[in-house]
């Protein structure tokens, strides 16, 4: 069990740093739609901060929640068109 919550907190940390390299806002910066692209941005690379802090302190559990939510919050994000993501990833769920 412990193998599978290390193989899986792993992929999610990769998942949430590719999708964060990968998604680019759409609308301007200077608009309220920029805003809330970057506030899913500042919300994504939180998680994935507090991930990385979590499991430096052996804690994957909490590490793993993490990832999880912030990749939610940058699925979302794509989901509602405020980032563009590459064709052809699988990334995300649009």
């Amino acid at each position: 069990m412990a193998a599978d919550l290390e193989e899986k907190t792993d992929r999610y940390e990769r998942m949430l740093a590719d999708a964060l390299a990968a998604a680019e806002p759409r609308p301007p910066a200077d608009t309220p739609l920029g805003e809330a692209a970057a506030d899913v941005t500042e919300m994504a690379e939180s998680y994935l901060d507090d991930g990385r802090h979590f499991r430096a302190d052996g804690d994957p559990v909490n590490a793993l929640a993490s990832y999880s939510y912030g990749y939610g919050w940058l699925d979302a994000g794509v989901r509602l068109g405020l980032f563009a993501v590459p064709d052809d990833t699988e990334l995300f769920t649009t």
